[in-house]
């Protein structure tokens, strides 16, 4: 299993970025998807987490601001970030609780990261 995230960059404070996240290989199904974020110096958090049947659920300080989302194939997921700001800069990392076979329990399955980079 694979997870490509993609979509990080450079923004000046107020800007908007869209971060995508695909998950390919050997997939049975596919439960919450989530995004991660951390900055130099700190423990990594959860920014952003979506269920399959759409719940999703956000850090305190990136809601109303960021929006996460699926495809329709339940494989893809998105954060939609706007009116960033510096304090948002960190590495972007997606997770995803797959089951790469019906006879196989639920691992954790992490992308390589994407920077984000708010410019004041």
């Amino acid at each position: 299993v694979q997870l490509q995230a993609s979509g990080g960059g450079l923004v000046e404070s107020g800007g908007s970025l869209r971060l995508s996240c695909a998950a390919s290989g050997t997939i049975f199904s596919i439960r919450t998807m989530a995004w991660y974020r951390q900055a130099p110096g700190k423990e990594r958090e959860s920014v952003a987490t979506i269920s399959t049947d759409g719940n999703t659920d956000y850090l305190h300080s990136v809601k109303d601001r960021f929006t996460i989302s699926r495809d329709s194939l339940m494989r893809t997921v998105f954060l939609q970030m706007n009116s960033l700001k510096p304090e948002d800069t960190a590495v972007y990392y997606c997770a995803a609780d797959i089951r790469t076979t019906r006879w196989v329990e639920v691992s954790r399955f992490w992308g390589q990261g994407t920077l984000v980079t708010v410019s004041s």
